[in-house]
């Protein structure tokens, strides 16, 4: 199953890129992440890392890629977890005064269905 999200927000399209980017920035904004264990400062292709989550929840990823030279920034990954997978990606553009983001996720139907109502609040506090 696929399904895709769009949120839009006031902060400015560079943040929300770098607060995407940046792994170690990535609780601040998803409340579903604890920390992230990632050998880079910043995403790369081909690379790999493990999302912490509540109650010990881990999630193994691999960047697929990252096109930052663009009109329409975007990223996306493969996540694994309790023997499911998903696909990511991510968009990220100017919007106004603000950002436009985009997720869209692809993987075993229960899975995304569960998983979009939590991305899209993280979305939110990612643009806002």
């Amino acid at each position: 199953m696929m399904r895709s999200v769009v949120v839009c927000g006031p902060r400015g399209d560079e943040d929300v890129w770098d607060r995407y980017v940046r792994p170690a920035r990535w609780p601040e904004w998803s409340p579903q992440i604890r920390s992230v264990d990632y050998p880079a400062e910043t995403l790369a292709a081909s690379t790999s890392g493990i999302v912490h989550g509540p109650a010990g929840l881990r999630v193994e990823f691999e960047v697929l890629d990252v096109v930052e030279q663009a009109a329409v920034r975007s990223w996306s990954w493969s996540v694994s977890a309790a023997g499911l997978r998903m696909h990511l990606r991510h968009t990220v553009e100017a919007a106004g005064t603000g950002t436009k983001t985009g997720l869209t996720v692809s993987g075993f139907a229960p899975a995304v269905l569960g998983y979009l109502p939590i991305a899209r609040l993280a979305l939110h506090r990612l643009v806002s």
